[in-house]
Parts: structure tokens; sequence; C-alpha cells
């Protein structure tokens, strides 16, 4: 868990709602971890349906029962995509998981599809997996390892909140010096 924020640099802008959509891996509780972690935060999250089940079967459930697995997988896609494109078209930034075991080839595409639009994306996957994803990361704006640090951009973003400094932080100026030194010389 990330320390607690102690600095706070105040945007002049009035407050508003944010759209974020999540998009990813369905096999793991992120999704609600991140709304707790975000509560406080005027953020809207919407993503994909993350039922499986449910998420194959909409379209052949409104549509109606089809003979061939190709046309109910089709409709069941274009549903799909007309919540996923609407939503991703109407976020203010857009956050991606990977995990290991699955090939999240949706996420990969909604991160894609994301960047086409010019959205803001966050990518959360564990460290092991990050040569797989070097061209998603690539066009992140961010990519991280944990829930609690897309909180704590979420809230950077949006408030200006500043975590509280590690014990064991060394300040950039100590290791790079003071200001913006000129790299060629004197």
């Amino acid at each position: 868990m990330l320390p607690t924020a102690i600095r706070r640099f105040a945007s002049s802008a009035p407050p508003r709602q944010w759209s974020v959509y999540l998009s990813g891996e369905i096999h793991s509780p992120w999704r609600s971890e991140l709304a707790e972690a975000v509560s406080h935060l005027p953020v809207t999250l919407t993503g994909p349906n993350d039922d499986h089940a449910l998420s194959d079967d909409a379209g052949a459930m409104i549509h109606g029962a089809v003979p061939t697995r190709p046309h109910w997988d089709n409709i069941g896609a274009r549903l799909n995509g007309l919540r996923t494109t609407t939503n991703l078209k109407e976020a203010d930034l857009v956050v991606v998981k990977f995990g290991e075991k699955y090939r999240q080839w949706n996420a990969a595409f909604e991160a894609g599809y994301a960047s086409a639009l010019n959205i803001p994306i966050i990518t959360i996957h564990p460290s092991s997996i990050s040569h797989m994803l070097k061209e998603v990361n690539a066009n992140a704006t961010m990519a991280v390892e944990s829930v609690d640090q897309v909180a704590a951009a979420l809230d950077y973003t949006i408030n200006g909140t500043v975590p509280a400094t590690p014990e064991d932080w060394t300040p950039s100026e100590n290791i790079w010096g003071k200001g913006n030194p000129n790299p060629g010389g004197k």
C-alpha cells in the first residue's frame, strides 16, 4: 500500500466527473479493489461485460438463438463491441490489466483502440510479462504493477495529491543535480 498523501497541488479547474474505462483480465477482483481505492475520487468506472458466459451469450439472448457457433459468436461480439466502443469513446482514461495466465486479446485490442483515440492508458501487469507487452506499454502513459499505483496515479491526476515520501527515498536533485543543468557543458 502506498503511504498516506501529505501534499496537494490544487488544480484551478472546476471539479468534474472522470470516466475511467477498465479493460482486461476478468479472473481476479482487481476491478472491485480499484473501485474501493478510488471511491473518494470523482470517477465513474466503466468497462466490458466481465461475466464471460453472459458476454458470450448476450447477443443470442437479445437477438434470439442461432443455429451455428460462428453466427452465435458474431452477434455476441457485435453487441459487446457496441458497449465497448461507446464506453471507450467516452472515457477520459483507460486502465488495462494483463495477467499471466490467460491471453487477453480483447484487452490488447481495447488498448490499441484507446491509443488510436488518443485516450491516456495505464497498464497493470507483473514485470514478468513486460517483454510480451512492450508495444502496448510503449503506447501507454504509464505501466504499473498494482491497483494501488493506479489509484495513486488517479488521485494525483485528479487532485494533485502527491504520496508521502518513502523513508528510503533519494530526491532527484540528489541524483541528477539541482535544476536543469546543461548536459553539453558549462
